[in-house]
């Protein structure tokens, strides 16, 4: 696990290198009036592609020990995986490159991914550790597919939602990868975690470029790649693993999700569609009404060094779910119970910023 590790972190380090040296034309394609553009310059968006080339590179390794009689810790069911990626991060970074792809597209891809795995991995969620819901997906077991391909085709669209500034949703990938390798390594799933462990290794290697400097961002592909890595470790830990609770990844997810769906009431509320981009998101409002203004002679120097200090807030946010979620992995009542107090504090620190209600000890 520690060489695939190795491998995953070096590779993508590289390859951001070569991309944050070449790639510098690339960047102009990106609009100066973008509403979650926040930074100056022109900055390369194909982050994903150092992290598809990380993560797949380690998995193919793995693949390939195994085969020539290594320790089989990865077996022809990788393959698989990769064929359920390629959809989802294709399309993200066709979008990064020429951003003429539309959300239904970039959609219709993700949905494609979230087919392909329920086709070749079988991946269904069988349970829901609620009685009434677990007869009903006893009794209809398309339902449980149809969770499945909800999770796949949703979660990378809110990551990207979360992808607003330097670290932010990398490092949320991160240790929602460390997480969910924790609890695998737990229930003795070692291939699980070996996949999982390796996707950080190689969202580490991005890291090295996008924070704190932001040289490379991770774009729609990026996004898009630790969603679907993420959906499908999620839904396969507890389909293959019955000690899981289900409200397990739930809470551990509960940060990109929850504000998708409050991004989502939160437009339709005022007529316009969900796929229209705005900067009222969390992160958004964090950065405009808590982060202090940094005061530098260089105008793209400080709104660097802002941007930089919005990430920490969200980091400490998704911890406040992550660390209950690894302790209380197996016990439903404790997980929704948590779930429930993060939506509620969520609304309560949302309407609080809005209203210009922060406490002074926030702020700096």
């Amino acid at each position: 696990m520690i060489w695939l590790s190795l491998v995953a972190f070096v590779v993508a380090v590289l390859a951001a290198g070569v991309i944050v040296r070449w790639a510098r034309s690339h960047a102009v394609h990106y609009g100066n009036r973008m509403p979650q553009r926040f930074h100056h310059g022109d900055v390369p968006r194909l982050g994903g592609v150092a992290v598809l080339m990380g993560t797949a590179s380690a998995w193919c390794v793995g693949l390939v020990q195994a085969q020539w009689g290594g320790a089989p810790l990865l077996d022809h069911w990788v393959a698989a995986w990769l064929l359920v990626l390629l959809p989802s991060a294709v399309g993200g970074i066709a979008e990064d490159m020429t951003q003429r792809l539309t959300v239904r597209y970039r959609l219709v891809l993700t949905a494609a991914s979230g087919l392909l795995a329920i086709w070749l991995l079988g991946l269904s969620v069988p349970r829901l550790d609620l009685p009434w819901l677990d007869m009903l997906l006893t009794a209809a077991p398309w339902l449980g597919y149809a969770i499945a391909l909800l999770a796949v085709a949703g979660l990378p669209h809110a990551f990207n939602i979360i992808d607003g500034y330097n670290g932010l949703a990398g490092m949320v990938a991160l240790i929602v990868c460390l997480a969910l390798a924790h609890v695998a390594l737990q229930v003795g799933d070692r291939a699980l975690a070996a996949l999982l462990v390796s996707t950080a290794a190689a969202t580490g290697g991005f890291l090295v470029w996008n924070y704190p400097r932001g040289m490379l961002f991770a774009g729609d592909g990026g996004a898009y790649i630790w969603g679907v890595v993420i959906a499908l470790a999620s839904v396969a830990l507890v389909q293959r693993n019955v000690q899981v609770s289900p409200w397990f990844p739930l809470l551990l997810l509960i940060y990109p999700v929850w504000e998708t769906v409050f991004s989502i009431y939160r437009k339709m509320a005022r007529g316009v569609s969900p796929g229209v981009a705005d900067a009222l998101h969390f992160h958004q409002l964090i950065y405009r009404r808590i982060v202090r203004s940094v005061f530098h002679d260089d105008e793209s120097r400080r709104m660097l060094m802002r941007n930089n200090r919005t990430s920490p807030y969200l980091w400490g946010f998704t911890l406040l779910t992550v660390v209950p979620a690894v302790l209380f992995w197996s016990h439903t009542p404790v997980l929704m119970g948590f779930c429930v107090l993060f939506v509620v504090s969520y609304v309560a620190a949302y309407l609080a910023i809005v209203r210009f209600k922060v406490p002074s000890w926030l702020r700096r």
